[in-house]
This record gives C-alpha cells, sequence and structure tokens, in this order.
C-alpha cells in the first residue's frame, strides 16, 4: 500500500509531465490535466514505484538524461547491424536465445532493461525470471551481455 504522501509525489510528477507535454496552461488544460494525474495516480500510483518520494532525488534525472544519448547510440549500431545483414547476400544471421544475467532488483528496473534491449533491433526480450533475461538475438554471438551491463549500470542508478 501506498502512503498518502507518496501518493502526492506521484499526482505532482503526473501534473509536471501533462504541464511540460501540453504547454497550456488555460482553464481546460489544467483542469484535464489535474484530473488525469489524479485518476493516473488513482489507478497506477502503487504500480509506478514503490517508493516514489526517491523520484525526486536530482540525480535519477542527471543518470536518466546521461542513458538516453547512450541508448540511442546502442540503437543506431544495432540498426545498422541489422540492415547490414538484411542487404547482405548470404544474410549471415545466428539467431538464438540467450540468458543474461542481471543484479537489478525492482519490476520497474528489470522492464526498463528489458524494454531497453528490445528496443535495440535485432533483440526481443522473451522472459524475465530469477534475476536472468532471456532473449531472442538475430545473432547470439553478439555481445549483448555487454550491452546488457552497460544498461543495467545506469538503469540501477535511476530506478533502484
Amino acid at each position: 500500500m501506498v502512503k498518502r504522501g507518496s501518493q502526492a509525489i506521484v499526482f505532482f510528477v503526473a501534473f509536471m509531465v501533462w504541464l511540460m507535454l501540453s504547454l497550456k496552461f488555460d482553464f481546460v488544460s489544467l483542469t484535464l490535466g489535474l484530473a488525469l494525474s489524479l485518476s493516473a495516480t488513482a489507478l497506477f500510483g502503487d504500480i509506478l514505484t514503490v517508493t516514489p518520494e526517491r523520484a525526486l532525488h536530482p540525480d535519477r534525472y542527471f543518470w536518466f538524461l546521461y542513458f538516453i544519448p547512450i541508448f540511442l547510440w546502442e540503437m543506431v549500431k544495432a540498426n545498422l547491424d541489422v540492415a547490414y545483414r538484411v542487404l547482405h547476400p548470404a544474410l549471415p544471421i545466428n539467431p538464438g536465445l540467450i540468458k543474461v544475467k542481471t543484479d537489478l532488483k525492482s519490476d520497474v528496473a528489470l522492464t526498463m532493461l528489458g524494454n531497453a534491449l528490445t528496443l535495440t533491433p535485432g533483440h526481443t526480450t522473451v522472459e524475465i525470471k530469477g534475476g536472468y533475461l532471456y532473449l531472442h538475438c538475430i545473432d547470439a554471438e553478439q555481445p549483448t551481455q555487454k550491452i546488457a551491463q552497460k544498461f543495467e549500470r545506469i538503469i540501477a542508478r535511476i530506478f533502484e
């Protein structure tokens, strides 16, 4: 069960996101933003994070901003790799399932890691179970473990 103070933080963050996305400060927009933020807090406040008060730590935002270019770079490299494989006459693929060990504990952090790996082309997170991510890869011999570890170190600083 999430504490009242935690719900207030989830509401505040949701409302700030609304304001940043809408960039409108008229009565209708503010009322709609308040209603949606309240609804999101009521429906998902206890799912988003166990300790939402930690969302107020500025270092988490720094690490998130740091994560974005690293993720984008890995995504560009993976896109180029997949494009090369598709355009190559011999179609050099070696598909397979690989098992990646992770030390992340929270569901949000594990989901973020799984999604980040899935969004890099050539990888699909199949399952997260018992401290491991199971990934289907276009090339099972790629250095997927290195990418996962790079993402994991940063994601741990954001979500744990």
